[in-house]
């Protein structure tokens, strides 16, 4: 991506574009065979908490939404069993279909890394669909490392942490 692409904190009046990146991104996985998101979990109230949080960020690409990122300082359904105050995490990386293939994927993580290292934490880190070895790979290319497995309700998930300390920020995927 070029630098006609910012990526800025969604707001209240932001709700119905995360959701829609969301779904979209979800409707593409599920005609792919490889669902992900249950539909429930995408509308409008139920992300509603977390964007009014602060939790989510938009990517727009010359001012039109391209991407979106969950970004938490903790994780504690998904990771319970690691040190407080030592990660930053994300979840519901997803980009819209017009921007596949163009590095918005790498741009988020590049951010959400930088954004790791500046608040003083060690790892980012990721979960992500076991059973996924195309996504897993995407990942692994970035930098990040295999953590471990873990059953997480009907959920087995791998996890991933990139040492933000450690590897040169923005890595080629």
């Amino acid at each position: 991506m070029t630098a006609e692409t910012q990526i800025r904190q969604a707001t209240p009046r932001d709700i119905e574009v995360v959701s829609d990146i969301l779904k979209e991104a979800a409707g593409w996985l599920q005609q792919a065979n490889m669902p992900l998101w249950q539909e429930t979990e995408l509308q409008p109230a139920s992300i509603a908490a977390d964007v009014h949080a602060g939790l989510f960020f938009l990517a727009e690409h010359s001012g039109n939404p391209a991407g979106t990122v969950k970004f938490q300082l903790e994780d504690p359904l998904f990771w319970p069993d690691v040190p407080p105050q030592e990660a930053a995490y994300i979840h519901r990386l997803a980009i819209c279909r017009a921007y596949a293939g163009t590095g918005l994927s790498t741009t988020l993580l590049n951010w959400a890394a930088e954004r790791t290292q500046t608040l003083g934490f060690r790892y980012l880190r990721l979960d992500c669909v076991a059973a996924r070895p195309r996504l897993r790979a995407v990942y692994e290319r970035f930098g990040f490392e295999h953590h471990s497995d873990r059953q997480v309700g009907p959920y087995f998930v791998s996890r991933y942490q990139y040492d933000v300390t450690k590897t040169p920020i923005g890595a080629p995927v």
